[in-house]
Formats: C-alpha cells, sequence, structure tokens
C-alpha cells in the first residue's frame, strides 16, 4: 500500500485526506507506530479512526478518555462477582482443600495455592486496550481526547504502545495477537508528556485549506451546489478570524451544510445566516458577531 492509496480509500469512506494524512497513516500501517493527532475540536481527527475502520474493514475499539481513568477502566480488570460466584460454587471442595489444616497459616498457604484459579483468563475482564491487542483480527484502537486523561494514565500506556503488550501481575505479560492501528486524539487542552509522544508519529490537524474544505462538504454532500458551498465556506473562514468563545469546526461546517439542503437554500444571505446561526456559533456571545459579519459581507 502507498501513500496515494491511503488516500483513495480515506476518500472512499468520505473521508477528504491531505497529503500529510496519507503519509502518516502510511506510515503507521508500515512501521506499526501509533499516531498522535493533535488539533482543534471537529477537524477529523476521530473521524479519520472511524473511515479507517471502514475502509480498512479492521474492527474499531474506542477508549474515550475523562478525569480519572485507570487500568480498570482502559486495560483490564477482574470479574469479581464471577469470582464469589464459583467460589460459593466450590465451598465444599474448598472445605476439602482445608480439611486437616494445623492452623490458620497452613489454610491460607493452601488457599494460596489455589489463586491462580481464580485469576485466571476465564475471570479476566479486557478493557479497549486489552481486548484490542488479543482481538483476532487487527482493529484500529482509538484512544479519544487522550489529553482529558492524567499524567498516571499516560505511564500506564507507555508499555502498552511501545510493545503492544499488557503486564497483568497474576498472570504474566499478554502480548498483542495483532498490532493494532493505534490512534490518540488530542485537543490541546493539556500538554501531552515527552514519554508519550517518543512511542507515536505525529501529525497536527488544523483547519483544513478552503479548497479541502469545500471538497469535503461536496463529498458529504453532492447535491448541494458548487457556488453555495464555496459561499458558505468562505464565510466560515472568516467568522474563524472573529474573537469566538468557540470557532466552528469541520462539523459544524457539515451540519451547516446539511441544514441549507434541507432548507433548499441556494444562496447565502444574511438572513438565511440568521435564521441558522445556532448551528455554527453556540454561545450568545458568539451570535451578534456572527450575524454581524453576515450583514457586512454578505448584505
Amino acid at each position: 500500500m502507498t501513500e496515494n492509496k491511503v488516500k483513495e480509500l480515506l476518500r472512499s469512506g468520505g473521508y477528504i485526506a491531505d497529503e500529510a494524512i496519507a503519509t502518516a497513516v502510511f506510515l503507521a500501517l508500515r512501521m506499526e507506530k501509533p499516531i498522535l493527532i493533535e488539533g482543534p475540536p471537529g477537524v477529523g481527527k476521530t473521524g479519520l479512526a472511524k473511515t479507517l475502520s471502514q475502509v480498512m474493514d479492521f474492527p474499531l475499539v474506542r477508549l474515550q478518555c475523562y478525569e480519572g481513568i485507570d487500568e480498570g477502566k482502559a486495560l483490564y480488570d477482574w470479574e469479581y462477582g464471577k469470582q464469589l460466584l464459583y467460589t460459593q460454587m466450590l465451598r465444599t471442595q474448598l472445605d476439602n482443600q482445608l480439611c486437616g489444616a494445623s492452623d490458620l497459616r497452613e489454610a491460607v498457604d493452601r488457599l494460596a495455592s489455589e489463586e491462580s484459579l481464580f485469576f485466571s483468563k476465564n475471570f479476566l475482564v479486557q478493557r479497549p486496550v486489552l481486548r484490542s491487542f488479543l482481538s483476532e483480527k487487527r482493529s484500529v484502537l482509538l484512544i479519544d481526547e487522550i489529553d482529558r486523561s492524567d499524567d498516571e494514565f499516560e505511564a500506564l500506556l507507555l508499555e502498552c504502545l511501545s510493545d503492544f503488550q499488557v503486564s497483568i501481575p497474576e498472570l504474566g505479560v499478554l502480548e498483542a495477537n495483532n498490532k493494532p492501528l493505534a490512534i490518540l486524539t488530542s485537543n490541546g487542552t493539556r500538554m501531552i508528556s515527552d514519554a508519550l509522544r517518543r512511542r507515536c508519529l505525529y501529525l497536527y490537524i488544523d483547519y483544513p485549506e478552503m479548497e479541502r474544505e469545500v471538497m469535503i462538504v461536496r463529498a458529504r454532500f453532492p447535491d448541494l451546489c458548487d457556488e453555495l458551498a464555496q459561499q458558505m465556506v468562505g464565510f466560515l473562514r472568516k467568522v474563524r478570524e472573529l474573537n469566538l468563545r468557540k470557532p466552528p469546526s469541520v462539523s459544524e461546517t457539515l451540519d451547516w451544510a446539511e441544514v441549507l439542503s434541507i432548507l433548499h437554500v441556494t444562496n447565502l444571505t444574511p438572513e438565511v445566516v440568521a435564521n441558522t446561526v445556532g448551528v455554527i456559533s453556540k454561545h450568545q456571545a458568539d451570535l451578534k458577531q456572527v450575524t454581524e459579519l453576515a450583514a457586512a459581507e454578505l448584505g
């Protein structure tokens, strides 16, 4: 597979990639290294992982990060309820095992010798990272919004993303059956550590150039006339230059294109913007600036 083939595959899934994106994906596949993707919210970071899963027929395993996430939610956990149930069902056998123990210490030693029965793969809960590693088919492992997690969680991922393995004290090291295409995304709300960055290829996805953003709109909404697509994308690029609390992202560009299609709009006017501004602006203070810009630019 070449960079151009990657670009064509993504386009077949409705994702318009530039050369940098296609090259990063190509290298990640060839080198079996994770990609850390940073950029503003809504520019297609998560969408890239989803599209790759679709066009390459790789199962998508998604880990949504949040403050306080730990190994029990990301890597693995033990099914304690099942362990307790088995203990109750095997109570007779346990009584026989402990029968004749001379003291408490000996009883504990006898139980300890059998603890591997209760900490085996039968009781292991595979969380997203381990589930991706043990998949019988190569998968896309999406670790989404890693900047929402903390430094301790990043440290947990270092071994996983370096060697594609998970260390479990009770079982040892579980290596990946198939190394996943790992994609980590960050909106830049917190600086990602250098240790994690060293283990990844790096890609920054910014707001696209006008020509590519128009192509993105036309790929998703082919019935939208080219003139209107050019007009709305050009207007949104000027909106992003305003001092807004939340500039409109590419995902909001697509939402707006869908709204204009539903309303059968053929030409962008101040009235159209005023009636649909809630699609592209999500704060009251921003609405006024956007409608004023529309009056000045489209009037």
